[in-house]
């Protein structure tokens, strides 16, 4: 599925330049449940960027489902975010006076999917992260942490993207309900066979994975299975 290969990334700025990622290289495969850690300012945000499509490399390639994403314009990027990839953040984004269902559907009105279809998808995708039927139509802001979490992994899975990508996504949880939504992404992984690659910082979170790639310095310190 993926595959990265001496990417390096230079920001200039006016004091200079900073190398944030320095020919970094690894192959992700379907199916696939990689943790990437490290500290603050290592080059994993970086990376992750670069991953999701956010951001292209200096140097290097980075090759997702055979196409080459490092030399794509803003409006391809865009479109394999679209059609590619779910994000899950540590901050949620979700619309606060929606229903969790109606969160989950808004990607789907930009394909122009009917109402009826759009609600069916996105039951689907709420009973996958786990939310109990009983939610569906809460407020987001009548949810709990752990709960507006499976919401937000819901609208990621709803377009049926072969890549997720969460970043720091139990961050603003507490111990036991980030152990809860960790268990989602496990069964995700698991069950329905989703490749997940997870940003992280905390190793506690990193072992749920089944490989953790640590990099330091905008460098793989360790590439190992957990």
């Amino acid at each position: 599925m993926i595959e990265v290969k001496n990417v390096s990334k230079t920001y200039v700025t006016g004091a200079g330049s900073f190398d944030a990622l320095k020919e970094v290289s690894f192959t992700i495969l379907d199916g696939d449940f990689v943790a990437i850690m490290g500290p603050s300012g290592s080059g994993k945000s970086t990376l992750m960027h670069i991953l999701g499509a956010l951001d292209t490399p200096t140097s290097g390639t980075y090759v997702l489902n055979g196409k080459d994403v490092s030399t794509l314009s803003e409006d391809e990027l865009a479109d394999i975010r679209r059609e590619h990839i779910g994000f899950v953040f540590q901050s949620f984004n979700l619309l606060p006076r929606a229903s969790a269902l109606r969160n989950v559907t808004l990607p789907l009105v930009y394909k122009r999917i009917p109402k009826e279809e759009r609600e069916k998808i996105a039951t689907i995708a709420l009973r996958s992260a786990g939310l109990d039927d009983q939610y569906f139509h809460h407020l987001s802001n009548q949810l709990s942490g752990g709960q507006i979490q499976r919401v937000a992994i819901a609208r990621a899975l709803v377009n049926q993207p072969s890549l997720i990508l969460a970043d720091e996504p139990t961050g603003n949880l507490d111990t036991h309900t980030g152990q809860i939504v960790l268990e989602t992404f496990r069964k995700l992984n698991r069950e329905e066979k989703r490749t997940i690659i997870l940003i992280t910082h905390e190793h506690d979170v990193a072992k749920h994975a089944d490989r953790i790639i640590f990099i330091r310095d905008g460098k793989i310190e360790s590439d190992k299975p957990v």
